[in-house]
């Protein structure tokens, strides 16, 4: 018999444990630029570092720790995003290599390519490498696990990386990003259903974002492991990440957002209330809720059918019992204000008699394992096949199915869901599942996180296709950057409680500063149900959030607005009634983030970045330029304590001013209300009340000025509300200058695009204004115009749509 000592494999059981060494870069051998604005830095153990310079304050650093580098494809970058090399120059000095832009100094040493990043302006530094560029063989799967290790700042503050649930603020604390179906995920879990490698470092030096553009697992620590660094890793793939600088930490997000992309306009009704359960059903049950808003006159834009109007299940497929006649009822609907948004996932069930699956399956589009098998795997309707979204003829044949939904039957939106993806039997794929990854064949290692992406993709292309030039409206669960331009989202399967109530108002937050500002949350909790009074103040902060949806699990309740008693009910018809008066508000903050990148929701520490008080506040939040919200986000909270920037500010609902600023400050607040605060000098755009967006053919608008001793600029964007001739500068832009003393009020306007309003005049009222100043009569464009007062009894009066000059004085 054979000793113990030789049994079994003798090498695993005997030899001891190695430590798996990273690799480093090694002594720079040469220098060269193979193109204008690049820089190649080899050294003499083969790695190859390329510097790119996009813009003066946007660089991309690409690592090959063999000296290979591929054609860089990435879905992140928006395919319209070309910049051109800034002026620059390239300095070679005993210890190394210096580039720099009228923005940013670079300085690369000789031995191991560390950088240092500083504002080329102060010479402050920006970030700066500690161990810099290192690496692993993988053994298991091939390729390197590469990593990045930075230097922490002194002061440094992180935000940023899509979804996740914690606090704002990310120092301290390591994440992952693999996208997951996270059912009543916590303030703890991770990942979550989103992939954005994106993040913004501030501190004295300045404000920084870094843009890793890698799809496979990758992991970021802010100094949870050693509060000295910061680190980012992926399990595979290269080290490419773009650097990111701007004198302001959205300026930041601007320049990310510009690289990866904006959407076009949505809808009008888009931004309007959506109601949503799984499920509604059969036909009656869903016109019923119809009536039940109509008759209650609580705004509402869309109904949405969750999985049980297919038919078993199956994706493109209508339930002929439940709904006889879907065109019928999405007809009668649309007449009454609603429109129909329909859900959609991404496993076909595995069935000869079902047609989308048999053609799928005659057209080879599903995803197949490293030997050829087909993947399967396990969903609402059982064994499934799935797309590979990432073939671009599959992304074809997928938006062929929405013929039947949208053209033929009428649906206007579609939710994409489970696309993350997720499976039953072990969260989502095998690994070894082949994707084509546009002409770039891999695994499922480096296609998981942005399959959900490229379906909202190709679903976008269908209601493209099929929409008979209406804007396309879909939402997607699962994203990675760049995912804004093709759909909004919504930050997964809640729970209705009131750290859920927080954590939704950091998710939306962070989403917005992470590119993806068309973003909600299921609101009042998606599992359990919601007290009435988290429903109502759940209500109060999601109007000012550019998604907005109530959607919950139907075997926990029923969570339609009317579902909490005559109270609630009164305060969220208010909630939602401020929203549609606010339309114009949130639309002109979208077309600054369509235009610039600017974030429509703006966290208080990124507006008001000077202030190290504001870093770890993540309650208030702002609303485009002017608006300042402060959720309720406590059981039985009758007030809150709030900050409040340095400025002058008055409430948006009775006009008071605070009597400090720059400080936490105690405002009392019932149920009827969140805190709401305008800055001074603002103009913001209202609309007349309507139960669904058109129901007013021509809305005429109201603009509220807010009175400042100094100056102000507002924005203002009207268009059409669909359709895609703003495309082509059928719009109309205003931009405002307020200037006011104690005893004068001054408005003046400019106009840019080539759009008309149909509506014959704007009635303008007047806040805030101090006593010293009468109102009575103001000359508008020449004229003198009598004021009168409106029913707050605020002064009032109107101008014809394209006044330029407003005057009030003593």
């Amino acid at each position: 018999m054979a000793s113990d000592e030789f049994s079994g494999n003798y090498m695993e059981t005997h030899r001891a444990a190695v430590v798996v060494p990273d690799f480093v870069p090694g002594m720079l051998l040469t220098m060269s630029h193979p193109a204008e604005g690049v820089t190649d830095l080899q050294t003499d153990n083969g790695v190859l570092l390329r510097i790119e310079l996009l813009e003066a304050g946007m660089l991309r650093f690409r690592f090959a720790p063999e000296g290979r580098l591929d054609d860089g494809f990435s879905y992140a970058v928006d395919p319209e995003f070309r910049p051109t090399p800034p002026v620059h120059e390239v300095i070679e000095f005993r210890d190394g290599i210096a580039i720099r832009t009228s923005k940013l100094s670079v300085r690369i040493v000789r031995n191991g390519l560390k950088t240092t990043i500083s504002d080329a302006r102060t010479g402050r530094i920006l970030c700066q490498d500690e161990k810099g560029f290192h690496w692993q063989d993988n053994k298991q799967f091939g390729g390197e696990v590469v990593k990045m290790t930075k230097a922490y700042q002194p002061g440094e503050h992180f935000h940023g990386l899509g979804d996740k649930s914690c606090d704002l603020n990310l120092r301290g604390r390591r994440f992952e990003l693999w996208g997951s179906d996270t059912y009543a995920y916590t303030t703890e879990t991770d990942p979550l259903y989103k992939n954005i490698p994106f993040y913004l470092g501030t501190h004295r030096g300045g404000s920084y974002g870094i843009f890793f553009d890698n799809t496979f697992r990758t992991a970021f620590d802010f100094g949870a492991k050693d509060p000295k660094l910061t680190t980012f890793s992926s399990e595979g793939g290269e080290m490419n990440y773009y650097f990111f600088h701007g004198e302001t930490p959205l300026d930041v997000v601007r320049a990310y957002t510009r690289l990866t992309g904006v959407p076009g306009m949505p809808p009008l009704w888009a931004l309007g209330y959506h109601q949503c359960k799984w499920s509604y059903y059969p036909e009656s049950i869903v016109r019923g809720i119809a009536e039940g808003f109509r008759s209650r006159k609580i705004p509402c834009d869309a109904i949405y059918l969750d999985i049980d109007y297919m038919d078993g299940y199956r994706c493109f497929t209508w339930d002929a019992d439940r709904f006889p006649d879907p065109k019928g009822m999405i007809a009668d609907l649309e007449s009454d204000g609603f429109k129909t948004v329909v859900i959609i996932d991404p496993g076909l069930k595995i069935d000869p008699e079902y047609p989308v699956w048999k053609d799928g399956l005659e057209k080879d589009v599903f995803c197949k394992r490293q030997d050829g098998d087909l993947c399967k795997g396990t969903v609402w309707p059982g064994l499934c096949h799935f797309p590979d979204f990432t073939r671009p003829d599959v992304r074809e044949w997928w938006a062929s199915q929405f013929k039947g939904l949208i053209e033929e039957v009428g649906v206007r939106g579609v939710w994409n869901d489970m696309n993350e993806p997720a499976v039953f039997e072990d969260g989502t794929f095998s690994l070894d599942v082949r994707h084509d990854y546009d002409g770039h064949p891999c695994s499922h290692r480096k296609a998981h996180n942005v399959y959900g992406m490229q379906m909202a993709r190709a679903t976008k292309e269908g209601l493209k296709r099929f929409g008979g030039g209406k804007r396309p409206f879909s939402i997607t669960r699962s994203a990675y950057a760049g995912t804004q331009r093709h759909a909004c989202a919504w930050t997964g399967d809640n729970v209705a409680t009131w750290e859920h109530l927080q954590i939704a108002n950091h998710q939306c937050q962070r989403m917005a500063i992470s590119g993806m500002s068309f973003i909600g949350s299921d609101v009042g909790g998606f599992i359990e149900t919601p007290t009435p009074e988290l429903y109502l103040r759940w209500v109060q902060m999601a109007a000012f959030h550019p998604f907005f949806r109530t959607h919950s699990s139907g075997d926990h309740g029923d969570q339609e607005p009317w579902s909490f008693g005559e109270d609630v009910l009164n305060g969220v018809r208010a909630a939602i009634e401020l929203r549609y008066r606010l339309l114009p508000v949130l639309y002109s903050a979208f077309r600054q983030y369509v235009a610039e990148g600017t974030p429509i929701l703006r966290p208080l520490a990124l507006v008001n970045h000077h202030d190290p008080d504001s870093y770890w506040r993540s309650t208030e939040f702002f609303l485009g330029d002017h608006l300042l919200v402060v959720p309720m986000t406590r059981e039985d909270e009758g007030g809150r304590f709030l900050y409040l920037p340095e400025g002058d500010w008055f409430s948006y609902h009775d006009d008071t001013t605070p009597k400090e600023v720059k400080k936490d400050i105690w405002v009392g607040c019932g149920l009827d209300r969140i805190p709401v605060y305008v800055k001074a000098g603002a103009v913001l755009p209202h609309w007349p009340l309507q139960q669904f967006v058109g129901e007013i053919p021509n809305p005429e608008p109201e603009l509220h000025i807010w009175w400042k001793e100094g100056r102000e600029t507002s924005f203002w964007y009207e268009d059409a509300g669909d359709g895609e001739s703003w495309r082509d500068g059928d719009f109309r832009e205003s931009t405002f200058e307020v200037t006011g003393t104690m005893n004068s009020l001054e408005v003046r306007r400019d106009v840019a695009g080539k759009w008309s309003p149909s509506y014959e005049k704007i009635a303008i009222v007047l806040r805030g204004l101090p006593e010293t100043i009468e109102a009575t009569t103001v000359e508008i464009d020449g004229r003198s115009t009598p004021i009168s007062r409106d029913a707050a009894d605020r002064p009032v009066f109107f101008a014809q749509p394209g006044f330029e000059k407003a005057r009030l004085s003593r």
